[in-house]
């Protein structure tokens, strides 16, 4: 079955999002000295990327449009015609659950699926669908806002692969899902 993947940055409170889901804490990429912190490549690696409507409705009007693969929202009330002629063909929406969408993936020949969002990881987590995680922790307080982890139903071990700093007090952590 194709292998969930999450590539993303947290606060250093946990956050991934305000609570209006506005992502104006994190650093620009054009005002980074560091490089791209490994996305180039982590990119590379997957098929396409599976998001919610939230992280969509946060993302839709980037410009440029930040990815360079297939992407699907899923989402049980966005319709395509939501997507804007710019994005349809880019992007579709699905209204399968995780497991059902990633069966389907696998199907289209799908080896690896960057999911993102906080409430579609979660829900990935819970169904046993994310195989690794690189978590960015930025350091900066917001004091409220969307978590990346909710409540658990059980524990979620996980095998810490490495972790990188860097100059500007970022600090990026790769973990395994263990099974």
């Amino acid at each position: 079955m194709t292998r969930g993947r999450v590539f993303i940055a947290t606060s250093l409170d946990g956050f991934i999002a305000r609570t209006n889901g506005d992502i104006d804490w994190l650093p620009k990429p054009e005002d980074s000295t560091e490089g791209d912190y490994g996305y180039d490549a982590f990119v590379q690696e997957i098929d396409g990327i599976v998001m919610g409507r939230g992280t969509f409705e946060t993302v839709r009007n980037f410009s440029p449009w930040p990815y360079p693969k297939p992407e699907i929202v899923m989402s049980r009330s966005l319709g395509d015609e939501a997507l804007g002629a710019e994005l349809r063909d880019r992007v579709t929406v699905s209204r399968l659950g995780p497991s059902e969408l990633m069966h389907e993936l696998s199907d289209r020949g799908w080896k690896a699926a960057y999911v993102d969002g906080g409430q579609v990881i979660q829900s990935f987590l819970h169904e046993g669908l994310i195989d690794d995680m690189v978590i960015t922790c930025i350091p900066v307080l917001i004091g409220a806002g969307r978590p990346l982890f909710g409540p658990l139903a059980a524990d979620i071990r996980l095998e810490h692969l490495g972790t990188q700093t860097y100059p500007s007090g970022m600090v990026q952590s790769r973990y395994r899902v263990r099974r």
